[in-house]
């Protein structure tokens, strides 16, 4: 990488040939607890550019103002700010700022189990027309709105699929996170706020739970803030 040059990544770092050679996020997700986030890693947050508050300067300001490490902007069926926190990212560090790594992410909406629910498409490549049908600011429909379909669609993109925030649905994370691993998900979103408290924190007792499923299960774990307000220290 040249110097001064900002760590952007995405699934064209991350092809995965065999499985001797994993994804790059792997390690970085290997790290995740309960206090990763909101000052270490966040891999859930949103822009204008889907239904949050903050422009993509802002955010990339906020994450440096924060200290973190690694990070993705999820919005929802839309990777739009990437290029702009990416850039905002480029132009602090030339200023002398330590900045995070950005990852590539989306968040993308499927049906599992009859239920439907959000997955985090991280660290995959945007420009692979397999991921493109779900990149285009709106929910897809039809056969490319079942989880299968999905996960398929962001491997192919050299990408990791999460489940996100587990126990937010109408039916419960364990049959969920059970049929999605079953379906070849990378990870689930184990650590969020449920309460949606103006200091975000994990929510107690059922964070914990999720991640032990995760473990038993072989999932890795995610944590994010899902900001939609003026701050990614919250929801």
């Amino acid at each position: 990488m040249p110097v001064g040059a900002v760590c952007v990544l995405s699934g064209r770092q991350a092809m995965r040939h065999k499985p001797s050679d994993p994804h790059p996020l792997v390690d970085v997700l290997a790290q995740v607890d309960s206090g990763s986030c909101p000052h270490q890693l966040n891999f859930h947050c949103h822009s204008l550019w889907s239904d949050g508050s903050l422009s993509a300067e802002a955010i990339a300001d906020q994450a440096v103002e924060l200290g973190l490490q690694h990070f993705a902007v999820t919005d929802h069926h839309s990777i739009g700010a990437h290029g702009g926190v990416a850039a905002r990212l480029q132009q602090l560090q030339q200023q002398g700022m330590t900045v995070p790594t950005l990852w590539t992410g989306t968040e993308i909406s499927c049906v599992l189990e009859t239920c439907l629910v959000h997955v985090l498409a991280l660290g995959y490549e945007p420009d692979d027309t397999a991921i493109q049908p779900y990149l285009q600011g709106d929910t897809v429909i039809g056969d490319h709105l079942e989880a299968a379909e999905v996960v398929k669609a962001i491997h192919a993109a050299n990408g990791l699929a999460v489940l996100a925030h587990p126990a937010r649905y109408r039916i419960s994370f364990i049959p969920l996170m059970r049929s999605a691993a079953a379906l070849g998900f990378d990870g689930a979103e184990c650590w969020y706020d449920y309460e949606m408290l103006p200091s975000w924190r994990p929510s107690p007792l059922i964070c914990e739970r999720v991640a032990a499923l995760a473990d038993e299960l072989n999932l890795l774990q995610t944590c994010g803030t899902d900001s939609h307000g003026f701050s990614l220290k919250g929801r």
